[in-house]
């Protein structure tokens, strides 16, 4: 039987890591919150401009953008929530 668990400090530059892992994110959250507002604005000058292709386009790209927002914030719970099922396996 092996009993292997997770080691946070078994290689060097792991805290680093963590840490890039986390500005990314943040970036992955500034970047919903600008397609947010573009999808928004095209949204919005298709429906008022009688061009239902740009507002259809628009809604899309709203919907895409919170998508993408909550995949960034719930990423590590996703993933600790999978290692939780992997591990009772």
């Amino acid at each position: 039987m092996i009993d292997i668990a997770p080691n946070a400090s078994g290689l060097p530059g792991i805290e680093q890591l963590r840490v890039i892992v986390g500005a990314v994110m943040v970036v992955g959250l500034i970047l919903a919150v600008l397609a947010l507002i573009i999808a928004a604005v095209a949204w919005g000058y298709g429906a008022n401009s009688s061009n239902p292709h740009l507002a259809s386009r628009g809604k899309l790209g709203v919907l895409v953008a919170c998508g993408a927002a909550v995949l960034c914030g719930a990423a590590v719970t996703l993933v600790n929530f999978f290692w939780g099922v992997g591990q009772s396996v």
